[in-house]
C-alpha cells in the first residue's frame, strides 16, 4: 500500500511538473506572440500617422512654406501622434529637423539632419514627396518608434506572472510531496559477519568542500561522494561488473589527528585514495568496483582486524563498525545504495555480536519490485 501510495505520488508529480513545463511554453511563446503583433500594429500606426502629417504639411505649406505658421503647425502635428518620433522636412534651402525629445532621433552630419540608427526606431523607411508651388525638391521623412512601450511593459508583466504561477505550482508540489514522503523500506536480508560490535553512536559534522581531498583526513569530501557513485555505478552497470559501497565509522575516535592516522591506514589497505570519502565526523565510505559483496566482506573483515592490530591500545574491539552493500546486477542510483548501507551500518553499530554488517539484496525480487512499483 505505501509504495502504490509512492507510485501514485511520483506519477502526479511528473504530471504537474510536466504542465508547469507547459505553462512556462506558452507564457513564453504567447509572450513573444504579443509583442511581434504589438510591433507589427505599430508599424500600421505609423504608417498611417505619417500620412496624416504629410497632407498637414502640404496644406500647411500652402500659406508659406518654413515660416513661423509652418513650423509651429508641423510640431503641433509631431506631438499629437502617439508613434512618430521624429520628421525631417527638407527644400531647396537645406533640411529642417523636428524631433519630440532633442537628440533622441536625429543627428547633424554637415549641417544636415539625419535620422540615428537605435534599436527602440523602426528601420522601415517613411518618405513622400511634398508638390509645393514653388518649391523645388521638397520631400518629408519620419522616424518612428518601434515599440508600444506601455503595451509592451504589459506583456511582460503577464507573462511575468504566468511564469510565477508555474513556479508556485511546483513549489507547492515539491513541498507536499516533501511532507507526505515516507522513508523508503529495504528489501533484502543483512548479513552478519563474525566480529564483535559496539552501540555507541556519535553526532556528526563536516565543513564546505574546498579541492579535492578534504585538509583534515586527506580523502574526498563527504559532498563528493554521491556524484562519483553515480559515476562508477553507471560505469559498473555499462560493463555487467559489480560494485560495493562500504561505510565504516571509528566511535572511539576524538581527535581529527586520530581520525586523519586512521583515513591514511584505510587508503594503505584499499589502495585508491580517489574512491574514499569522508563520512560524518569519524566515518569513511568506501567504494569498490568491480567487487561483489563475498569479496567486500572478507576484505572488511581483513581491515578490521589490521585496525585492531595496527592500534592495539587506541580503539577499543567495539571501536570500528562497518556495514556494506553491492550493486548485485540491479539498477540503481547512489542514494538507494548509500541508503541500504548506511542501514546496514546502523544495525552493526546496534549489534552486540558483530561489527561488520551487510546488505545482500535479491535480484530476482528486486527486479520484480522496479517492474510492478516502477
Amino acid at each position: 500500500m505505501e509504495m502504490q501510495k509512492s507510485k501514485k505520488t511520483s506519477i502526479g508529480g511528473s504530471i504537474i511538473a510536466a504542465a508547469c513545463i507547459i505553462i512556462y511554453l506558452c507564457a513564453l511563446v504567447q509572450g513573444s506572440v504579443r509583442i511581434y503583433l504589438s510591433i507589427e500594429q505599430r508599424g500600421i500606426i505609423a504608417e498611417k500617422e505619417f500620412s496624416q502629417i504629410a497632407n498637414i504639411a502640404m496644406n500647411a505649406a500652402a500659406y508659406g512654406f518654413m515660416d513661423d505658421r509652418f513650423i509651429q503647425t508641423m510640431n503641433n502635428a509631431l506631438a499629437a501622434s502617439s508613434s512618430i518620433e521624429a520628421l525631417i522636412i527638407t527644400g531647396a534651402d537645406g533640411g529642417h529637423a523636428f524631433e519630440k525629445n532633442n537628440g533622441h532621433a536625429i543627428t547633424w552630419v554637415n549641417n544636415f539632419p539625419r535620422f540615428k540608427n537605435r534599436l527602440s526606431l523602426s528601420n522601415k523607411d517613411h518618405y513622400r514627396p511634398l508638390p509645393i508651388q514653388d518649391i523645388r525638391n521638397a520631400n518629408i521623412k519620419a522616424a518612428a518608434s518601434a515599440f508600444d512601450y506601455q503595451e509592451f511593459l504589459i506583456i511582460l508583466k503577464q507573462t511575468l506572472l504566468i511564469i510565477l504561477i508555474g513556479f508556485a505550482i511546483s513549489f507547492f508540489t515539491i513541498l507536499i510531496q516533501y511532507l507526505t514522503g515516507k522513508p523508503q523500506k529495504l528489501r533484502g536480508e543483512m548479513i552478519y559477519a563474525g566480529t564483535p560490535g559496539y552501540e555507541h553512536r556519535q553526532e556528526t559534522a563536516g565543513t564546505g568542500p574546498k579541492g579535492l581531498y578534504s585538509s583534515r583526513s586527506s580523502i574526498g569530501w563527504e559532498e563528493y561522494t554521491k556524484d562519483r557513485l553515480d559515476s562508477e555505478l553507471h560505469r559498473c552497470s555499462s560493463t555487467e561488473k559489480d560494485l560495493t559501497l562500504v561505510l565504516m565509522e571509528f566511535c572511539d575516535i576524538n581527535s581529527d589527528s586520530m581520525f586523519r592516522q586512521a583515513a591514511e591506514e584505510t587508503v594503505n589497505f584499499f589502495t585508491s585514495r580517489d574512491l574514499l570519502f569522508e563520512y560524518n565526523e569519524y566515518g569513511i565510505t568506501v567504494i569498490l568496483p568491480g567487487i561483489g559483496l563475498d569479496v567486500a566482506i572478507t576484505r572488511a573483515e581483513k581491515f578490521y582486524q589490521r585496525i585492531m592490530e595496527k592500534f592495539p591500545g587506541g580503539f577499543a574491539s567495539s571501536s570500528l563498525c562497518i556495514g556494506l552493500s553491492s550493486r548485485s546486477g540491479r539498477l540503481l542510483n547512489a542514494d538507494r545504495l548509500i541508503f541500504e548501507a548506511s542501514e546496514a551500518l546502523r544495525k552493526a553499530k546496534n549489534d552486540r555480536h558483530t561489527s561488520i554488517i551487510a546488505f545482500k539484496s535479491d535480484p530476482d525480487k528486486y527486479r520484480d519490485f522496479i517492474k510492478t512499483h516502477g
